[in-house]
């Protein structure tokens, strides 16, 4: 699900936006036995092989035209021009990161993006709940794509699709510029659903925190 091009996990949401998803995922556990997270990265991969593919494509094709503006089209001209600007073009597509996603392919961007939501679903302790009710919201803002995971307890009452309908819904809003509101509206959405499967009980407590995650 894309998402508009924008800048970096800690600053893409402005303090006050942090606060109002920080608000909207308790009162939606106040409602449930669910434990929702709402996490935000500048990207789910490096993708070094997309950096080292394009600086030699890219230097292939400058040096192709440097050798034919010079008038000196031969291989010794061509390598070495090559050769010299393969790293300052690779700093460059360091530098600007979203460019070096032309040479990545939809496939291998889909699975960079579930796998690194799968990894911080465990790392940030969501499988650890007592009733197996834990949700990621997760924002990859290099790749412009929204996952969500849910945890086992969940995901037997609660068909995949339905996170895909919201994580489609909250890309739509971050690609309009909605994007604190969006995230807001999706949280809400987790709550009512949760609610209805997993009401909260007199015994539940807050086992995450509600604040938003940047990494």
């Amino acid at each position: 699900m894309d998402l508009a091009q924008t800048s970096t996990a800690q600053d893409y949401f402005s303090a006050s936006d942090k606060e109002a998803i920080r608000q909207a995922v308790a009162r939606a556990e106040a409602r449930s036995s669910g434990e929702i997270a709402t996490m935000v990265v500048s990207e789910s991969d490096r993708y070094r092989e997309a950096e080292a593919l394009g600086a030699l494509l890219l230097s292939g094709f400058i040096g192709v035209a440097v050798a034919v503006l010079s008038h000196h089209v031969t291989i010794w001209t061509y390598i070495p021009v090559v050769f010299l600007l393969y790293f300052p073009v690779l700093l460059f597509l360091r530098r600007f990161p979203h460019l070096k996603l032309s040479f990545v392919g939809p496939r291998r961007l889909a699975e960079a993006v579930s796998e690194r939501a799968l990894v911080a679903f465990y790392q940030q302790g969501l499988y650890r709940t007592r009733m197996e009710t834990g949700v990621l919201i997760f924002i990859s803002l290099l790749e412009r794509k929204v996952w969500i995971v849910g945890d086992r307890g969940i995901n037997e009452k609660i068909p995949p699709g339905y996170w895909k309908s919201l994580a489609e819904r909250l890309a739509q809003g971050l690609r309009t510029g909605r994007g604190a509101e969006a995230v807001c509206e999706v949280i809400e959405a987790c709550g009512t659903e949760l609610e209805r499967h997993f009401p909260r009980g007199e015994d539940d407590r807050n086992e995450l925190a509600d604040e938003i995650i940047i990494s």
